[in-house]
Order: C-alpha cells, then sequence, then structure tokens
C-alpha cells in the first residue's frame, strides 16, 4: 500500500521481531559506545521505529530489501501528515545514518537513501529573551534560601555562559574552575570546551556552592554534581525549565533561549563569528552563523521602528 490514509498516525511501538531485524538493540549500543548523548539516542531510535512501522505496513520487515522507492514514499507519507519540515529532514537523516551503519557492518550493499533528499528545514530565527525579561530574571530579588541560590546560579550560569540546558545539569563541582573563573563544559559527543564565567555569574556559584548547596543535598545525593533538585538529586533540564517559569514575572522564557540571547548579544558586542562557535561548542560554523542573521533583523526592526523612513 503507499503511505496515506491509514496511517495518519504511525505506531511508535514496533512488533518485536520487525525490531530485531532492524537490529535496533545493536544499534543502541553502538550509539552509546559512540558517545551519542541519551536524548540523541532516544530520538534516533524513535525516529527508526515510526519508519520500520510504516515499512512494516509496506510488508518491508528486513531493511536488507529497503528500496529508494520505499524510502521516498516514507518522505512523502511525512509530508502529507504534516510533519514540520525540520522533523521530516531529522527522520530523514537518522535513517541514512542507520543505513550507513548496515552498509559498513556489510548487511547492505548500498544505501537507499542516500540519494533521497528531504524538504529542506526552514531556517527559523531563535527566540531571543527581551531586554525586560532579562533584566526582570537575573535583577529581581528572590530571597537568600538555598533553592533562591540556586536558581540565581543557575539563569546566570545558563545566560552568562550560553550552556545548553543538558550540559548545565551535566556539570560536575570540579568542573568549575574557581580561581581562573572559567567551567569545563562537556557537550554534544563528549566534547569539551573551556568557557569563561564573568564575575557575577562566578559570585552566584560561590553563593551556591557555600551556602546553599549542601541544604538540597540527602545522603543519596552524587556528592559531584553541582545542580540538586528540591529531592536531592542531579537537577534535569524539566526542573531547569519549572525554575524560569516560576521566577519569571510575566511571560516565559525557554532555557535555550538564554543561549541564543548570550550568543547574539556577544556578536552585538563585536565578538568573533569563531570566538562564539568555540564558546557555544559548534562543530560546524554555519550552525553559528545564524546568530549573525539574528542580530541583522533586529537592527532592522530598530531601524523600522525608529528612523523617519523606516
Amino acid at each position: 500500500m503507499n503511505g496515506g490514509d491509514s496511517l495518519r498516525n504511525v505506531p511508535r511501538i514496533v512488533d518485536n521481531s520487525v525490531a530485531a531485524r532492524w537490529l535496533l538493540a545493536d544499534y543502541q549500543r553502538y550509539l552509546e559506545v559512540a558517545g551519542r548523548s541519551p536524548a540523541t539516542i532516544r530520538s534516533y531510535l524513535g525516529d527508526l521505529r515510526q519508519a520500520a512501522a510504516f515499512m512494516a505496513d509496506r510488508s518491508v520487515t528486513d531493511p536488507v530489501h529497503l528500496s529508494r522507492r520505499d524510502v521516498r514514499s516514507w518522505v512523502a507519507f511525512l509530508t502529507e501528515r504534516g510533519d514540520a519540515r525540520a522533523s521530516t529532514a531529522r527522520r530523514v537523516a537518522s535513517l541514512r545514518a542507520y543505513l550507513d551503519w548496515r552498509l559498513r557492518r556489510g548487511d547492505l550493499a548500498d544505501n537507499p537513501a542516500e540519494q533521497v533528499s528531504a524538504p529542506s528545514a526552514s531556517r527559523r530565527l531563535p527566540d531571543l529573551v527581551s531586554r525586560d525579561h532579562l533584566d526582570g530574571l537575573l535583577d529581581a530579588d528572590w530571597g537568600n534560601d538555598p533553592v533562591a541560590l540556586r536558581d540565581r546560579a543557575i539563569a546566570e550560569v545558563l545566560y552568562g555562559c550560553g550552556l545548553r540546558v543538558s550540559e548545565l545539569c551535566s556539570l560536575e563541582l570540579g568542573d568549575v574552575d574557581w580561581t581562573q573563573a572559567v567551567v569545563r563544559v562537556t557537550g554534544k559527543g563528549g566534547k569539551t570546551r573551556l568557557v569563561p564565567v564573568h564575575v557575577t555569574a562566578l559570585a552566584a556559584l560561590e553563593r551556591w556552592r557555600d551556602e546553599g548547596r549542601a541544604s538540597l543535598m540527602t545522603s543519596e545525593s552524587p556528592s559531584a554534581v553541582l545542580f540538586f533538585n528540591r529531592r536531592g538529586r542531579m537537577v534535569t533540564p524539566r526542573d531547569v525549565r519549572r525554575i524560569l517559569d516560576q521566577r519569571i514575572t510575566n511571560g516565559h522564557i525557554h532555557p535555550h533561549a538564554l543561549r541564543h540571547t548570550f550568543a547574539t548579544h556577544l556578536l552585538e558586542g563585536g565578538a568573533d563569528l569563531r570566538v562564539v562557535q568555540e564558546l557555544l561548542g559548534h562543530s560546524n560554523l554555519t550552525t553559528t552563523q545564524i546568530y549573525t542573521h539574528v542580530s541583522k533583523s533586529r537592527l532592522q526592526k530598530v531601524h523600522r521602528q525608529t528612523h523617519p523612513r523606516g
């Protein structure tokens, strides 16, 4: 059958025999050994389960029998279903990477997804935190209790160092060089980088370390972890999102928006693009260049709003 009317929602869980033929457990182990993050692995496997379910409905239960036409049908189905272009592009990339792995194992003669193109993802400019929201988040008086000290340090580090929320959550006490005012960050693919910590963020971290951290620890808390939630466990991305929502007076701030704002403010202040690339931990300069477009768009907006002939 062709992908369409009866497949408005592809099941995420495939039959065990199909999963076995696709070697999904082996592929998961391969990704773990390769150092992919748990979130990335979940994303890849989720994409592959959907692809496997779709192919099984077309009576293709083993990827060794996949054809280029099958892969094109998968792309067509995702498009017809209304998936965002970025999501479709990611799912096709997940399938292509998986089939490359099977090709290297000698299971396939070629990669049927190699020449199949997905709809190009529209490059949506990142959301930025407004100056009012940023000032309201970082300048508000939250008090001096342990939770307030933790929340202040988290907000300062997210914006002051431009970290991904997953990077912040995995920080350990020993990752901070308190004398040199730098933090060692483990990013995607297990790559580490050193990021300077400005004086305000360092002061917030020191207060959390000295006055608040021990109060949130329990006998079962991992002693090396920098930030704990109220249960004494390592803080999670969900915890961080909740913290920001509770601390902002009006509106909503996503943790990643602080990273976007960090990069944009550096470029607007005259920072070199490659320096920003290094601070963000981007492996490709093209990824960092989107922030130059953000800066230009903000300048254009200001020009239109303030110039008499804007």
